[in-house]
């Protein structure tokens, strides 16, 4: 049997929560001694194996998820220029977020309700001036804007690359890969244990979990059980003129009754129109397959009808990938400390990237305090017993 390596803090999964959590634990001031800090991955960050690849997501503030998600995503975007700052790296693209749907539709009417509550600048412009404005659009008048400027487009590759790159050259933080773990357990004397696939072991006395599709599973054998469901999801880019253009054509979210729920992005650096479906999805056991994109006829089909219908300038479909959602029922973030010491963040439902810089701030914070934030209580396991 292998000796157990020890550190004070102990993180499973270098996704973007984990490694934004070791990020901030890499530079955190302080001013006695700087904690020891263990983080396993059953890759190499930045990987396709769990729901932070890609080139792209969006950041919005004026929030249709949810108010609660409003000074998340402030703290989120201050986070995001300072990393900016310190890397010297275009991690943020100012392109604008448009939010369109139906006048009635519950996302665009919490977009507007979470601009008033917290006065963020928000123009709201009906569908045909939208088009006017954006000649990249066809929206007829049963169709309402809700234009965040402020908002845009986050590089993930290029920030988790400057996370790892940072890391990597950390004093007091270690990335161990391909460590896929298989087994964690509590120690008599406090803290737990993690063992490996191939016979490693970690312990320390306070661990975060954020391991995606296989946190549930390793939670169970806790005898926690977590309400996390793995989903199949598809996104593609396809050919596109100037009117689609970063500096021409904004990010969106777009509800449509008939259709679903649909995100999408400029052509950034020659990349293509990018698009993908947000409601949906095909769901997956842990560690299941992902069918490639295109083995679902539907994959392609539900992309271009939104395409034919409101995107006239957009063609030919130049190639399309998949990842996962983990989903939770309500789709909202599931962030909690189920066991003394033991803190869990996953089901980020599609819409975490965007938080990772201030939720890996709260999560490192967490495990040196022991104290959750208290704009994360709304996210606490308990909320599914009641």
């Amino acid at each position: 049997m292998s000796p157990t390596t020890r550190s004070d803090y102990l993180i499973i999964g270098g996704g973007s929560m984990g490694l934004a959590a070791a990020d901030y634990l890499a530079s955190r001031p302080d001013a006695s001694r700087q904690p020891s800090v263990q983080v396993l991955d059953a890759h190499s960050p930045p990987h396709d194996q769990g729901a932070h690849h890609g080139e792209t997501r969006l950041i919005r503030l004026a929030y249709g998820e949810g108010s609660g998600y409003v000074s998340l995503a402030m703290r989120a975007l201050d986070r995001w220029q300072e990393l900016e700052r310190e890397t010297g790296e275009s991690l943020f693209l100012p392109t604008g977020v448009l939010n369109l749907g139906p006048a009635a539709a519950p996302f665009i009417q919490q977009v507007e309700a979470s601009a008033r509550q917290y006065d963020l600048p928000l123009e709201r412009l009906g569908g045909e001036a939208a088009s006017e404005r954006w000649p990249g659009w066809a929206l007829d008048a049963s169709m309402r804007g809700a234009f965040e400027f402020r908002a845009g487009v986050l590089r993930v590759e290029r920030i988790l690359a400057s996370w790892r790159q940072r890391v990597d050259r950390s004093a007091n933080v270690t990335l161990t890969t391909g460590a896929q773990v298989t087994r964690l357990q509590p120690l008599a004397k406090g803290g737990f244990e993690a063992t490996c696939a191939d016979g490693r072991r970690f312990s320390a006395d306070r661990l975060l979990v954020s391991a995606g599709q296989h946190l549930a599973p390793l939670l169970a054998a806790l005898g926690i059980e977590l309400p996390l469901t793995r989903v199949r999801k598809t996104f593609a880019w396809f050919e596109a003129g100037a009117r689609y253009g970063p500096e021409s054509f904004p990010g969106f979210s777009l509800t449509d009754e008939e259709l679903g729920v649909y995100y999408g992005f400029p052509d950034i650096d020659g990349a293509g129109f990018k698009i993908g479906r947000h409601d949906s999805g095909q769901i997956l056991a842990p560690g299941e397959r992902m069918a490639a994109f295109g083995d679902y006829p539907d994959d392609i089909v539900e992309l271009q009808r939104v395409i034919d219908r409101y995107l006239p300038g957009v063609g030919a479909l130049r190639h399309g990938a998949v990842c996962q959602y983990i989903r939770t029922p309500d789709e909202h973030f599931l962030i909690d400390e189920p066991l003394p010491g033991l803190i869990v963040a996953g089901g980020f439902s599609g819409h975490g990237f965007k938080f990772a810089s201030a939720l890996g701030e709260s999560l490192g914070e967490w495990l040196v305090s022991g104290h959750a934030a208290p704009g994360l209580a709304g996210f606490r396991l308990g909320r599914f017993s009641k």
